[in-house]
C-alpha cells in the first residue's frame, strides 16, 4: 500500500503542536461535561426549592446556572478557535508539501492531467481534509459524548428514561439520515445547474460576434432558458426538503417530551421521577436532537475529507524526477560561453505506452551553429525541444551539453544555459522589466536595459510613462510583434548560450517577421540557436536543417544541400514560392 503522506504531515503537525492538542482535548471534556450541567441544576432548582419552597441558595444556583451557560459558550469558542488554528496549520503544511512536490513531479503528470485538476487537489481536496480535522472528526466525537451522557444522566433518572433515549436513537438518526441524503442529492444537483448556467453565460460573452454573426440568439436564448428552468426546478427540491425538515423534527421533539410527562404522570407512574427530574430529562432530551442531527452531516463530511486524503495522497506519491544533481551548476556545466557542444544519442520518447513520438534521434550540434528542426504537425518537434530543456526524460538514450545529461540539471540553473522562446507571450503581474527577469533578483537592470536594446524595443518602452517600471496590466500594451520581441530579450536576459526558438514568426506579417529575423540572425553569432519553423523560407538563414518524419531523423544538411538532394524539401520550397507570388 503506497504511504499516506497526509497521515504524516498530520502527525507532524500534532507533534509541533502538541500542547494545544492536550489544551484541545481539555476543552472538549469541558464541553461535554458543562452541556450536562444545566438540566441537573434546573432538577434542583424545581426540586429542592421551587417545591419545597425553601429560597435558600436559590439565587446561587439560579446564578450558577448563567454561570455554566456562559462558561458553556466559553469553551465552545475556544473549541471552534482551537480547531480552526489547528486545521489553517494543517492545510498550510500539506498544500506547502504539496507545491513542494510540483517542483520534483515528472513533468508527464501535466501532460496527462489538466490545470483544473491539480488545482482542484490544492484547493477542494485540500479543503475537504480542513473540514475533516476542524468539524467532522472532532465534532462527531463531541457529539458522540453528548449522547452517551444525555443517555447515562436519563438512566440516573430512571432505567426506564434511558431505555427511552436508546431507543429513540435509531428513529432520530433514520429520519436525519433520509432527509440529509435527499438534500445532499439536490443540493449537489442545483450545483451543477448552476455551473451550467454560469458556464453558458461566459460561453455567450466570449463567443457573443460569432453567435451574432450566426444568427444564433435564438439558439443561445432558448438553451439558457432551458438551464434556468432546471436550476429552478434542483432549487424547489432543496427548498421544500430545508423547509419541511426542521417541523417534522420539532413535531418528533414534541411527541417525545409529551411521551415522558405522560409516563411521569401521577396517574400512570410507569417511571418514578420527580417534577424536576421531568424538566431536566426534557432539556437533555431536547439536547439529545441536535447531535444526532448534525451527526449525519459530520459523517457526509467524512467521506468526503476520506476521498480527499485519497487524491491528496495520490499526487504526493507521483513519481518523481530522480537524476537531478542538486550540487550541478550552470558555471560547471558551461566552461565556455563559445564552445558549447550539445549532442542527442539514440533519444527515444513516448507519452503513451506503446506509441512512440520520438525514435532513436541522433544528432550533434556544434558551437554556435543554427539548427532548424522541419516536418509536418505532430513529429516531435516541441517535444524535442522539452527534451532538450530536460523537462521530459527520454525513454531511452540523452541529450547531453558537454558530456552533461540535460535531465542532471537543477531547474534553477537551466535558464543560464537555455533561452526558450514560445509561439505565445504569457504576460506575468509586475513592471515591463518584471516581464524580463521574471522576478528574478540576480537579474540586474543593466541586463534587462541591454536585452530590451538588442531586440530593439528600446525607444518603444521608453515613450511609455514610466518606462521600464510602466505596470502591465493588459495584454494590449504591446502588438503581437513587440510580444514576440519582449520573449526573445526575456530569453537571452541571462546570455544564455542556446537559444530554442518554437516557430516565433507564426502569424506575424512580412515586415515584422523580417524584423524578428534579423534579431535572431545577430543572436546567432553569438548563440547556438535550434529553431522549429513550418515557413521553410526562414531556414534559409540556417547552418543546418533537419528533417523530422514519423518520429525520426529522415535527412540532415545545409539548406543548399537539401535543396539538391531532397525531394520533399525541395518541392515543400518549391510550393512556398508559388504562394508568395
Amino acid at each position: 500500500m503506497k504511504r499516506s503522506h497526509v497521515a504524516k504531515i498530520v502527525t507532524s503537525v500534532m507533534k509541533r503542536h502538541w500542547k494545544m492538542l492536550l489544551f484541545l482535548m481539555l476543552v472538549i471534556v469541558l464541553v461535554v461535561i458543562l452541556g450536562l450541567l444545566p438540566p441537573q441544576i434546573l432538577r434542583t432548582i424545581i426540586d429542592d426549592n421551587l417545591l419545597s419552597q425553601n429560597s435558600n441558595g436559590l439565587l446561587n444556583l439560579a446564578l450558577l446556572y448563567l454561570g455554566i451557560a456562559l462558561s458553556i459558550g466559553i469553551v465552545d469558542f475556544l473549541k471552534g478557535a482551537i480547531l480552526t488554528i489547528l486545521g489553517q496549520k494543517i492545510t498550510r503544511a500539506i498544500r506547502s508539501e504539496m507545491m513542494m512536490k510540483t517542483e520534483r513531479i515528472n513533468v508527464l503528470y501535466f501532460s496527462a492531467n489538466g490545470s483544473g485538476s491539480v488545482v482542484s487537489r490544492f484547493t477542494n481536496d485540500v479543503e475537504a481534509i480542513n473540514s475533516m480535522f476542524t468539524n467532522g472528526l472532532v465534532g462527531m466525537i463531541v457529539d458522540l459524548f453528548k449522547i452517551i451522557g444525555i443517555i447515562v444522566s436519563m438512566a440516573l433518572f430512571d432505567p426506564m428514561l434511558g431505555f427511552i433515549a436508546l431507543i429513540l436513537l435509531p428513529l432520530i438518526y433514520l429520519i436525519t439520515r433520509f432527509f440529509q441524503t435527499r438534500m445532499l442529492k439536490a443540493q449537489i444537483l442545483n450545483r451543477k445547474q448552476i455551473a451550467k448556467v454560469n458556464n453558458h453565460i461566459s460561453e455567450s460573452l466570449k463567443n457573443v460576434q460569432m453567435i451574432k454573426s450566426g444568427s444564433k440568439e435564438a439558439f443561445m436564448e432558448d438553451k439558457f432558458t432551458n438551464y434556468l428552468q432546471d436550476h429552478y426546478e434542483t432549487i424547489e427540491k432543496v427548498n421544500f426538503f430545508d423547509s419541511i425538515f426542521p417541523p417534522i423534527m420539532q413535531i418528533v421533539r414534541a411527541f417525545v417530551i409529551g411521551l415522558v410527562i405522560v409516563l411521569a404522570a401521577p396517574e400512570l407512574q410507569w417511571v418514578g421521577i420527580t417534577l424536576g427530574m421531568v424538566a431536566a430529562s426534557v432539556e437533555l432530551l431536547s439536547n439529545l436532537f441536535v447531535p444526532i442531527e448534525t451527526l449525519g452531516m459530520e459523517l457526509q463530511s467524512i467521506q468526503q475529507s476520506i476521498s480527499g486524503i485519497q487524491r491528496v495522497n495520490e499526487f504526493l506519491n507521483e513519481v518523481e524526477e530522480t537524476k537531478v544533481n542538486s550540487t550541478l551548476s550552470a558555471d560547471q556545466v558551461i566552461n565556455d560561453v563559445k564552445n558549447v557542444s550539445l549532442t542527442f544519442e539514440n533519444v527515444s520518447f513516448q507519452y503513451v505506452e506503446g506509441f512512440e513520438v520520438l525514435n532513436q534521434i541522433s544528432l550533434t550540434v556544434k558551437p554556435r551553429e543554427k539548427v532548424t528542426f522541419v516536418g509536418r504537425t505532430g513529429v516531435g518537434k516541441t517535444t524535442l525541444f522539452k527534451l532538450c530543456m530536460g523537462l521530459l526524460s527520454p525513454i531511452t538514450g540523452r541529450i547531453a551539453i558537454n558530456g552533461i545529461d540535460v535531465t542532471t540539471i537543477p531547474n534553477a540553473e537551466k535558464r543560464k544555459i537555455f533561452g526558450y522562446v514560445d509561439q505565445s507571450f504569457h504576460f506575468i503581474k509586475g513592471t515591463v522589466a518584471d516581464q524580463i527577469a521574471l522576478h528574478d533578483p540576480s537579474i540586474t537592470q543593466d541586463q534587462i536595459r541591454k536585452a530590451i536594446q538588442f531586440v530593439g524595443l528600446t525607444e518603444y518602452i521608453e515613450m511609455l510613462p514610466l518606462g521600464l517600471l510602466t505596470p502591465v496590466v493588459n495584454d494590449t500594451l504591446f502588438s503581437q510583434g513587440q510580444k514576440q520581441l519582449l520573449s526573445i530579450a526575456r530569453a537571452i536576459v541571462t546570455n544564455p548560450p542556446i537559444l530554442l526558438l518554437d516557430e516565433i514568426t507564426a502569424n506575424l506579417d512580412s515586415i515584422t517577421e523580417g524584423l524578428i529575423l534579423s534579431v535572431l540572425q545577430k543572436a546567432g553569432t553569438i548563440h547556438t540557436v535550434l529553431s522549429i519553423s513550418h515557413r521553410l523560407s526562414t531556414t534559409i538563414n540556417a547552418d543546418t536543417v533537419v528533417i523530422l518524419e514519423n518520429g525520426r531523423i529522415k535527412n540532415v544538411g545545409s539548406p543548399q544541400t537539401l535543396m539538391e538532394q531532397d525531394d520533399w524539401y525541395r518541392s515543400r520550397m518549391t510550393l512556398e514560392k508559388l504562394t508568395w507570388k
